[in-house]
């Protein structure tokens, strides 16, 4: 009998894959810096950060409303 060829679950869901838990990068530059929420106002490389990324990356809505700091494409 002749080997079948290919995948046969070529274009089934893949059931093993759950939604993506991995840190955001603000959470990953957060770790970097060593800050705690409190420390998150008052650091100035944290918000130069925010600054170039805040258009990209997922930065918390309160941090800024604390920089006053509009994100592109927002009202």
């Amino acid at each position: 009998m002749a080997k079948k060829r290919g995948n046969p679950n070529w274009g089934k869901p893949d059931m093993n894959i759950g939604p993506y838990t991995g840190a955001t990068s603000f959470e990953e530059i957060v770790k970097k810096l060593q800050l705690s929420p409190n420390e998150y106002v008052n650091s100035q490389q944290l918000k130069d950060w925010v600054q170039r990324n805040k258009d990209q990356k997922y930065v918390p809505s309160n941090l800024l409303q604390a920089w006053n700091m509009v994100v592109r494409g927002e009202p």
